[in-house]
């Protein structure tokens, strides 16, 4: 077995594995609007929900990108569900564009009204989250040095839904078929799907 300490980071592969390792990662599709106007979108798979209770997502930046600085001036931004469907315009969505110039046009994509938040959602996303900014730091290594990265946590204050990806009143995964980054250039899409109960607690009859 491979074995390496990564302050060295000696793995001797042509990449670095440790992104291949966390995987499948959820893609926070991030669209933002500055204080001035200016609207923003884009892909990060350093992106997860961290509560339910109540309903908090964080996303990380490495560095500051419009994305962050968006979201962190204005306090807002939403995360768009990103699908197979919609993989390529996603792609698209990831190329440097100058301040200013919108990734919605020249991905094709359309913006669409948010309720509670100014910045706009994609409408060709089948659900989306509205999200209020509650914090946003570096974290700190082990030396106590901050990272590069810029984490920005947002409470999910609305919710947008397609009642094309519900079916029996559950949001249906093989519908959805969201798409997960995993390792250098290679996704997943989830719409091959599993059922697992959790186990109950066992009682003395079981040990």
């Amino acid at each position: 077995m491979l074995f390496y300490t990564t302050a060295d980071n000696a793995h001797g592969l042509p990449h670095d594995p440790f992104k291949a390792i966390v995987a499948p990662r959820p893609i926070g599709w991030i669209s933002t609007r500055s204080r001035d106007g200016a609207v923003n979108l884009a892909p990060y798979s350093f992106f997860n929900a961290i509560s339910d209770r109540p309903k908090l997502v964080m996303f990380s930046s490495a560095g500051m990108k419009d994305t962050a600085t968006f979201a962190i001036e204005s306090g807002e931004f939403v995360a768009n569900l990103a699908t197979r469907d919609l993989a390529a315009k996603l792609n698209r969505s990831s190329a440097p564009a100058p301040r200013g110039v919108s990734e919605f046009a020249f991905s094709g994509l359309t913006e669409a009204p948010c309720r509670l938040v100014t910045a706009p959602r994609v409408a060709e996303s089948p659900a989306a989250l509205e999200c209020r900014v509650t914090q946003s730091f570096r974290p700190e290594g082990l030396d106590g040095r901050p990272s590069e990265n810029t984490v920005v946590i947002g409470e999910v204050v609305a919710i947008h839904i397609d009642e094309a990806i519900l079916k029996d009143g559950l949001v249906d995964m093989a519908l959805a078929a969201p798409l997960a980054r995993l390792g250098y250039f290679d996704y997943a899409v989830g719409d091959r799907v599993f059922q697992m109960r959790r186990p109950r607690r066992p009682d003395a009859s079981d040990v």
